[in-house]
């Protein structure tokens, strides 16, 4: 819980942009999640600042959630304060085949922009849901490339809000699916990326081609949460789940979908407890028939019922 004094100081600084109370459901890709203490959304970085200035002095925890997809929202809520950075839109062309983007600019108006700019660099991104920001959190990608291909830097917020930093790609050291040098609890603002100049329509070609992939591949018409998990090194981790007999299982209203066996579907009232059962079940699975222990792809946040 929120201390009331804690509450108005939250009010005074954002209004109608912080809700208190707030089933995480709404915003996350599987329609999964229990309530926060309270939900933000910053207007614009010094907003954002400001925020987490304010949990430093009251000792109160934040999470920062995207669009909330490759994120599962146990059943209790998520304690704390939820930033959301949805409003933070900027995407600006920088000299020498570069782009600053702000990181609640989501993954379609970015491909957008690319193709009516003539940009290539950033294809890989088609179809793939989120925000920049959780893109480059999570080194979003596909086996070809990665964000940490283009990524230049990125500005972060310092956890206290003191201050903000810009650190170099190779300082934030991306790996799979993790940023493993991003400072604990620091918020990514902005990022800088390289692109190229290209015949628009030969952009749009390649967007298309992704996202018909990925619509023939992928289960989109129901809710999921992306990758449940990382594929193992020189494997598909869909393949060793399907192999395993695990496709089609379902707990509750989840399901590990027939479409595509390393996504979890929500068929509508699942609860995190049920995915988090079929999680197991599918690493048991694979690890009692082919000895290879999964690692999870998706982040699991908050606490439990």
């Amino acid at each position: 819980m929120i201390a009331p004094a804690v509450r108005e100081a939250l009010v005074e600084l954002l209004g109608d942009r912080v809700a208190f109370d707030v089933p995480l459901s709404r915003h996350t890709a599987l329609r999964i999640g229990g309530p926060a203490d309270a939900v933000a959304e910053p207007a614009d970085r010094d907003e954002l600042l400001r925020c987490l200035r304010l949990c430093a002095r009251a000792g109160l925890r934040h999470t920062v959630l995207g669009s909330g997809f490759n994120t599962l929202v146990l059943d209790g809520g998520v304690a704390g304060l939820v930033l959301r950075l949805v409003r933070l839109r900027g995407l600006e062309a920088k000299p020498e085949g570069a782009l600053r983007i702000e990181a609640g600019v989501s993954h379609a108006t970015l491909t957008n922009y690319c193709i009516r700019n003539g940009l290539t660099g950033l294809e890989f991104g088609a179809g793939i849901p989120g925000t920049v920001g959780g893109w480059t959190f999570m080194n979003a990608g596909i086996g070809s490339r990665e964000m940490k291909d283009v990524l230049v830097e990125a500005e972060v917020a310092s956890r206290d809000g003191a201050q903000l930093e810009t650190l170099r790609a190779a300082e934030l050291r991306p790996c799979y699916r993790v940023l493993a040098g991003l400072p604990d609890a620091s918020v990514i603002v902005s990022v800088v990326v390289r692109v190229e100049a290209a015949d628009p329509d030969v952009v749009r070609a390649e967007v298309e081609r992704l996202r018909a992939r990925r619509a023939a591949t992928q289960p989109l018409d129901l809710p999921s949460c992306g990758s449940v998990f990382k594929n193992p090194p020189g494997d598909f981790a869909g393949r060793l789940i399907e192999a395993a007999g695990q496709k089609g299982a379902r707990v509750g209203a989840a399901e590990i979908s027939p479409v595509h066996a390393n996504f979890i579907v929500n068929h509508g009232g699942a609860r995190a407890a049920d995915v988090l059962a079929l999680v197991e079940r599918a690493r048991s699975a694979v690890l009692e028939r082919f000895g290879v222990a999964l690692e999870p792809e998706v982040r699991v946040i908050g606490r439990s019922a």
